[in-house]
């Protein structure tokens, strides 16, 4: 028998056939599994939490059929109360499948403290401001008092406690200078 008879035999078209029928009889069981095992069509809308505390948050998540996962804690945003929810992923009002994990970022109880660098005594205003502004610092009241170096600072404090170098401050702490007038001593 040669290969172009065997090609367009009965028994040879008949095995083709049922191969494709096979064929398209799986991928449709396989598509018709698939929508069931994933819930095709059926989503969640997920909820505001910005501003909410943990526990709505968390009871928000359950009623919608979600999960809550909470990542580290951001910067402090006095904006929200503390421990409640910034930020999250996915946003308020995406459509996602059951049991999906929700993201969220909680606003810690206050700004990071931050230390108080060594060097400021004896520099001039010009150097130490923006030093102290960069790291979250804001200058509090300048005092004068009689010394030679014209705006040189002398004297560093906080509420009225003098700062060493090295202590710690929360961010947006306000520091007091002592500067010198140009003034001599008497």
């Amino acid at each position: 028998m040669s290969l172009v008879k065997f090609l367009f035999s009965k028994s040879f078209l008949k095995q083709i056939v049922l191969a494709v029928v096979a064929v398209v009889l799986l991928c449709f069981i396989l598509l018709k599994w698939l929508n069931v095992s994933t819930n095709h069509g059926n989503f969640e809308m997920v909820p505001d939490l910005k501003g909410k505390s943990i526990s709505v948050a968390q009871v928000e998540l359950e009623d919608n059929n979600l999960v809550m996962q909470i990542q580290d804690s951001a910067n402090y945003n006095p904006d929200y109360p503390k421990f409640s929810v910034i930020e999250q992923d996915p946003i308020a009002g995406a459509k996602v499948k059951e049991n999906r994990k929700i993201y969220i970022t909680l606003n810690p109880s206050g700004y990071r403290k931050i230390r108080v660098p060594d060097g400021l005594i004896d520099k001039t205003f010009r150097q130490v401001k923006p030093t102290l502004e960069a790291l979250g610092f804001k200058i509090g009241n300048i005092s004068y008092v009689d010394n030679l170096g014209k705006d040189m600072v002398l004297k560093l404090s906080h509420k009225g406690k003098p700062l060493e170098a090295g202590e710690k401050l929360a961010k947006t702490s306000v520091i007091d200078l002592v500067l010198g007038n140009g003034n001599r001593p008497e």
